[in-house]
């Protein structure tokens, strides 16, 4: 996601100050005009604001307060914005850290595929001070058009955390109807063509939906199945932890399992539709 936010900054004026694991997968980006620092801490020093976009809490832990991170480096006029998708607990703990060098933690976690970034659609939620929000909402709105303050702390986590919950099941659901449509007959086209055009329809569903058509499913997922999984599992420990109920979610998950267990896992999570159509004795 990386890649598709900093242009979007530096199209909208701003200076962009990078670093990554890999060097290399910043290539374009220094070309068209990224600058790059060694550390995390050197990104920090040199930056208002400083944003971080993981896979998960350790890796965030790891830039925002490893040797060389982020909180060492932040001034303490700075803000840093996580905009990974982690446990709501773990992101206050992360920020309670900030707070005692000083400094200000925000998490920020995108809501939105490679495809909406590109389209400027995608949403960002804010969990936590509410004038460090309204200083950083500026350069958000850079990044897309609907920037939200959930409240504080971990609640943005939590929030993103919920609609990816409402996303995965979402897609699973729509597998299910398509090759419940194809058992009956509907030819595949036909039956995704239906659903684009029904009240059922939706952004995720106009833009995955397509990707279960013969041919169509991309070679670089938007979110493989591993990824969303993990996901999928931070619901389920977040329903747990909170005592609140998540069947859906649940049941959502095990056709992902099912996915791993055919070895098409490497494919985008809507290939969960192949598993129904297994299930139900398609070839």
């Amino acid at each position: 996601m990386g890649t598709l936010i900093v242009p979007r900054l530096m199209a909208a004026g701003h200076k962009v100050i990078g670093w990554n694991r890999s060097k290399d997968k910043a290539a374009k980006l220094l070309e068209a005009g990224m600058t790059w620092a060694d550390t995390p801490r050197a990104v920090a020093e040199q930056s208002d604001i400083v944003f971080s976009i993981v896979t998960d809490a350790k890796a965030v832990k790891a830039v925002a307060l490893g040797p060389d991170g982020i909180v060492s480096g932040l001034a303490k006029s700075g803000i840093y914005i996580d905009m990974s998708t982690i446990e709501p607990d773990e992101s206050r703990a992360i920020a309670a850290e900030f707070t005692k060098a000083g400094s200000v933690m925000l998490d920020g976690p995108l809501s939105g595929s490679p495809v909406t970034v590109v389209q400027g659609n995608a949403s960002v939620m804010i969990g936590g001070d509410e004038a460090a929000f309204e200083r950083a909402k500026p350069v958000l709105l850079a990044i897309g058009p609907k920037v939200t303050r959930i409240g504080g702390n971990g609640l943005a986590c939590q929030m993103k955390i919920a609609v990816n919950l409402l996303l995965m099941v979402e897609i699973i659901a729509f597998g299910e109807a398509v090759a419940l449509a194809e058992k009956g007959g509907v030819a595949r086209e036909a039956a995704v063509d239906a659903i684009l055009k029904s009240v059922a329809a939706s952004p995720v569903i106009g833009y995955r939906g397509p990707f279960i058509l013969d041919g169509k499913m991309p070679e670089v997922p938007l979110a493989d199945v591993t990824l969303q999984q993990k996901d999928m599992m931070l619901a389920l420990n977040l329903g747990r932890t909170l005592g609140s109920p998540v069947p859906l979610a649940a049941a959502a998950n095990e056709m992902m399992n099912a996915c791993r267990g055919l070895g098409i896992d490497g494919n985008d999570f809507v290939v969960a539709h192949q598993v129904y159509r297994r299930l139900g004795g398609q070839q």
